[in-house]
């Protein structure tokens, strides 16, 4: 933003000089041009007046000095005409170009127009090139007492002086305009950062409140009243959200510990009520145990939340081969129970980016919903990828495209669902995933079945700020 607010300044500012130098510019050297016109007409004027007189008394060997005189103070070009337009004098006789041998004595030059004109005693002044391709002010006069006209001169001088001024105003005018452009940068980038240093703090806010904590609150002191009203209301409701984040993360922590003794009481006084109870109602007895259970398991489930949700902590390198190993030898005989093979297939995984302990929970969680809706006599496959890849692929029902859109959702459980799940199990274990970097997807498995697929990050040999990842929140979760 501060780069557009500088250049939308600059391009102002320089359509502002460009509307205001070029047309000054251009009246400057329409002036200049103008200026030398009258000069030269005047000059040519007051010598035409000058050869007049020296032709009316026959003093024609004055006029070579004369002419010559006046060139030398000034460069430009004398020509005396008789009223023949016979040249009587060319300050610049001495020139040896054929295209000048035309201005010599003796040479008659009434067949020229300006001269023509000026014979009939009508003056010239205009502007043409010469014979070099320089441009040249021509201004010829008659040399006349009233009606009579005794002769014509031509004065030529060159406008390599008048365009050294237009070049050097040209200059200046663009020097200024630079010098402007460069002040009105220097205070519009300082306004610029004036302007955006809120949104840069309230950028920053934002970051920090959506990574959990707002350490440094967005200025509140700098920047247009307006976005400084702006930074303090979301000072106020990231303060407000902080609050009410801590509240009910502590409520959820403090609720299931509160809750998960009397679970606890609650399940041995219902199994001790069995002896005394008719065989009729021993099946409600045993519902109620396994609904018991199941409240267990959620609440379980709500503290990991808590923690994973209130402890902050790095990824480090993990052995996902070794992870898998051991929890798939910790499984494999409530599998076995049930009927159902667990098989570890692919090459080694290798290393990966995981938050402590996530791992292992990682893979308790997708074997406990695996196993939940296997039915006997099927197996359940962990398959690996080289690059921190892990599928765990079961034969149970599977999961719709729709059940799969929701399926991380806290507490959701499918409408067909049968099993005595928490709809926890999923949430926590992207939690996980995600605090170490990964990501988690749901697909359809081939048949029938669903395919859960993890993505970690593999460790590599370089890696930058010392190896480690980015700061994530996890803990210990032990709901499925």
């Amino acid at each position: 933003m501060t780069r557009r607010l500088l250049l939308s300044y600059v391009a102002l500012a320089l359509l502002v000089l460009a509307g205001l130098e070029i047309p000054l510019g251009y009246i400057y050297a329409r002036g200049e041009t103008a200026r030398a016109s009258q000069n030269i007409e005047r000059d040519a004027a007051m010598l035409a007046e000058i050869t007049e007189e020296d032709i009316e008394k026959g003093q024609l060997d004055e006029l070579p000095e004369v002419v010559r005189d006046y060139a030398e103070r000034t460069g430009g070009r004398v020509v005396v005409t008789d009223k023949q337009g016979i040249v009587l004098a060319d300050s610049d006789s001495d020139s040896d170009s054929d295209s000048d041998s035309a201005g010599r004595a003796g040479v008659s030059l009434a067949a020229q127009p300006d001269i023509a004109r000026a014979l009939r005693n009508q003056p010239t002044v205009t502007t043409t090139t010469d014979s070099d391709g320089a441009d040249v002010l021509v201004a010829t006069m008659p040399g006349s007492s009233g009606t009579t006209v005794r002769g014509a001169l031509r004065l030529t001088y060159p406008l390599d002086g008048v365009s050294v001024r237009v070049y050097r105003i040209w200059g200046a005018l663009a020097l200024a305009g630079a010098c402007v452009l460069a002040a009105v940068a220097l205070v519009a980038f300082s306004m610029a950062r004036w302007i955006t240093r809120p949104l840069r703090t309230l950028e920053a806010a934002t970051t920090q409140l959506a990574d959990g904590h707002l350490a440094d609150p967005p200025d509140v002191t700098t920047g247009p009243p307006e976005l400084r009203r702006l930074a303090a209301s979301f000072t106020r409701t990231a303060t407000r959200l902080q609050q009410l984040l801590q509240d009910q993360q502590a409520f959820a922590s403090e609720a299931s510990h509160q809750l998960k003794t009397p679970l606890t009481a609650l399940r041995l006084r219902l199994e001790n009520f069995e002896p005394y109870l008719d065989p009729r109602a021993h099946g409600s007895l045993e519902e109620a145990v396994g609904e018991v259970e199941r409240l267990g398991r959620m609440v379980q489930g709500l503290l990991a939340l808590a923690r994973l949700e209130n402890t902050a902590t790095t990824p480090e390198p993990a052995d996902l081969d070794a992870a898998l190993a051991d929890r798939v030898a910790m499984w494999e005989p409530l599998a076995a129970e049930q009927h159902v093979a667990i098989d570890i297939t692919g090459p080694p995984a290798g290393r990966v980016w995981a938050i402590p302990g996530a791992l292992e929970q990682i893979v308790d969680n997708l074997l406990a919903n695996a196993l939940r809706v296997s039915p006997p006599g099927s197996s359940i496959t962990l398959h690996r990828i080289p690059g921190g890849e892990l599928h765990i692929v079961d034969q149970g029902p599977g999961m719709s495209e729709a059940d799969r859109a929701r399926a991380f959702d806290r507490f959701w459980r499918a409408s067909d669902s049968h099993h005595d799940g928490t709809g926890l199990g999923l949430p926590i274990v992207r939690h996980l995933v995600d605090a170490s970097g990964g990501a988690i997807t749901l697909h359809p498995a081939p048949g029938t079945g669903l395919d859960v697929t993890v993505r970690l990050r593999p460790v590599t040999r370089r890696r930058s700020h010392g190896g480690r990842g980015p700061r994530s929140t996890s803990a210990s979760a032990g709901a499925r």
